[in-house]
């Protein structure tokens, strides 16, 4: 039998994240939306309102069943619930004083960070061989689910692993170290190996689908470059490659504004850290942004 404290504490849990993750796809068909122009829309990895409303007409307008009226139709429900107007330089200040930075483990380098790694933007990591790029990585991955006050961000991870780097037990020394369960600090990130390129860029949208579902607080990727160095090859794909990673690279930064968490990154290295704020501010923040949960 379920312990009724447990499930309290879990249905708690959900209604957090309901208020401070992002609002979910399905809620357009309060506005009208078709459910079966839903489907589409998730099939098609768009899985909150943010990621509709932060997208160009022509993304929806290539998804197949989707016409042109119906993107307009689609992206001016989305952009009523979304606020993309301006604000007060005010109300910016208070939010970005809120944001919760994810400490490395090192005092010195948290310190030199302006308190660790900062939530809502690509912290980009690069170095010499063997210079502790990747367990770095693994730290955040661990600290990233510590409480705010110790200087995590109560949340899970994503780690893209495109080199074969990953270590499950580099994990779990972190964990022992903060005094954190090994099996639940596991189970918390969501690990996944590319292959090329494409397959890289096709993550996030997985990565998307996760977001919308449970609380990530942060999504690494080691590292961002490495395929890219072998899939193009010579000058002559030299515009294709950048113009592919700069794709990439947007693509981050849209999921860090969609989610509110951080991601890193290295080019080596790259740790996105999704934009997230303490529990008790998340109420608050939609009210002051004028959108309700």
């Amino acid at each position: 039998m379920s312990n009724p404290s447990q499930d309290s504490q879990q249905q708690e849990e959900e209604d957090n994240f309901q208020v401070s993750g992002p609002l979910l796809v399905d809620k357009l068909q309060e506005a009208g939306i078709h459910a079966q122009d839903i489907k589409k829309l998730t099939d098609a990895g768009f899985h909150t309102i943010e990621s509709v409303a932060y997208t160009p007409k022509k993304n929806l307008i290539s998804i197949k069943g989707i016409s042109e009226q119906k993107a307009e139709k689609i992206i001016a429900e989305a952009q009523k619930i979304v606020p993309l107007g301006f604000q007060s330089a005010t109300e910016v200040h208070a939010r970005r004083s809120e944001l919760v930075h994810l400490t490395t483990g090192s005092k010195n380098l948290d310190t030199l960070l302006g308190g660790g790694m900062e939530t809502g933007s690509i912290t980009e990591m690069f170095g010499e061989f063997r210079t502790g790029k990747s367990q770095l990585c693994h730290t955040l991955a661990v600290t990233c689910q510590l409480p705010v006050d110790m200087g995590g961000g109560e949340g899970k991870c994503l780690y893209i692993d495109t080199e074969g780097t990953f270590r499950p037990v580099r994990l779990l020394a972190v964990a022992e170290r903060y005094g954190l369960n090994g099996e639940e600090v596991l189970d918390n990130i969501a690990y996944a190996r590319a292959y090329n390129v494409d397959h890289q860029y096709q993550l996030l949208t997985a990565a998307s689908a996760l977001m919308s579902e449970s609380r990530f607080c942060l999504l690494i990727v080691d590292s961002v470059t490495a395929l890219y160095r072998s899939d193009y090859s010579g000058r002559g794909e030299l515009a294709a490659r950048q113009a592919h990673l700069s794709k990439f690279l947007r693509t981050l930064q849209r999921l860090a504004d969609e989610v509110r968490g951080s991601y890193m990154a290295r080019p080596i290295w790259l740790v996105l850290p999704l934009t997230c704020y303490p529990v008790r501010h998340r109420r608050r923040l939609y009210q002051s942004s004028h959108v309700k949960p």
